[in-house]
């Protein structure tokens, strides 16, 4: 009987102590539904006392399916962008990750979740002041190796730079910088979602090397050369429709932090993870839909738009706020309330 007690005791500890280990876990990180401040906050940003650029980072853009077949309904490439594009316009420029080429060429790949837009969406993402997307992600192949390098060439054509894919092994892997009031961004973008026979070889067109040790040492090399203010590092990762990053992620984005990286924004899980502020550098595992046509859930349809300030003149160099997007039924992204940022 004593025996018995004491398995019991033991076990009880046990548990005890996984549950309290895995909340001291969470509570490193801020949850996205925690507290939501008044509606319409986000409007009319103050000037900055200093130089600085003001960037917004939103979750994945599709737009194909159901988002293009409202475009054609009101013939207007610009619909998808309507009830968002004055608050990104508020920024010097908007990145996001693009979900599939723009192109009128290539060919279906065969998967039921082919993505392919028309280059008229082009002046949509003008519209909206995108000027930088991401196109490392397990969709830019659906429509074969000619829509993705007409996707990158009108990208140049259009004035927004296109990182973490190329027409060779050194354009896709190669940091993108963008400059903007005298300050000088480091863009890097990487997936691990799809198969390394499509990654970018010498004289063959792909996307970026998925290594995460390899971005680590560019990451970190670029830091050491001062070649750019902040470097900004885009991950198309993670499990779809889980709120919460897999360990692995954490430990990989503390090392890019480590390494140097700024800013990490995630994207692929279609739903928003959790966010951490690790030293001095800010972690979104997954920012959501910032356009899609996942009608299904409440939490396939909203995302985060993060607003930041780069002050590389003061302390601390980065500020930023957290807005709540929700897509109505047209699939058009509407901003609501800031976000807490507070523990």
């Amino acid at each position: 009987m004593f025996k018995k007690r004491l398995l019991i005791i033991v076990f009880s500890l046990s548990v005890i102590l996984i549950v309290g280990s895995l909340w001291l876990f969470r509570s490193d990180f801020f949850d996205f539904e925690r507290e939501v401040l008044p509606l319409a906050s986000f409007q009319n940003f103050p000037p900055p006392s200093h130089q600085s650029v003001k960037a917004i980072f939103v979750g994945d853009i599709m737009l194909s399916r159901s988002v293009a077949k409202q475009m054609e309904e009101k013939e207007d490439f610009n619909f998808s962008f309507l009830k968002s594009k004055d608050f990104l316009n508020q920024a010097d420029f908007v990145f996001g990750n693009l979900e599939g080429p723009i192109s009128d060429q290539g060919q279906n790949q065969g998967s039921i979740y082919s993505f392919r837009a028309d280059p008229g969406v082009i002046q949509g993402l003008k519209l909206a002041n995108f000027k930088v997307l991401s196109l490392a992600n397990n969709h830019i192949f659906d429509w074969g190796t000619p829509a993705l390098l007409q996707s990158i060439e009108l990208f140049y054509e259009k004035g927004i730079l296109p990182v973490g894919a190329g027409k060779n092994y050194d354009e896709a892997n190669e940091m993108k910088v963008f400059e903007e009031n005298g300050i000088r961004f480091g863009f890097f973008a990487m997936t691990n979602l799809y198969p390394r026979s499509l990654e970018a070889g010498v004289d063959s067109p792909g996307i970026s090397n998925s290594d995460f040790e390899v971005l680590a040492r560019n990451v970190q090399e670029v830091k050491k050369q001062h070649q750019v203010d902040f470097v900004i590092v885009s991950l198309h990762w993670g499990n779809e429709y889980q709120k919460n990053p897999e360990s692995w992620q954490i430990e990989k984005a503390h090392d890019l932090v480590g390494a140097g990286a700024d800013l990490i924004v995630g994207h692929h899980p279609h739903v928003v993870q959790a966010f951490e502020k690790f030293e001095n550098s800010w972690i979104f595992y997954s920012l959501g839909n910032f356009i899609f046509d996942q009608s299904f859930s409440r939490e396939t349809m909203e995302s985060l738009a993060i607003v930041v300030d780069f002050s590389p003149e003061i302390s601390p160099a980065i500020s930023l706020k957290a807005f709540r997007v929700r897509l109505n039924s047209s699939f058009q992204p509407e901003i609501f309330e800031e976000v807490s940022l507070e523990s």
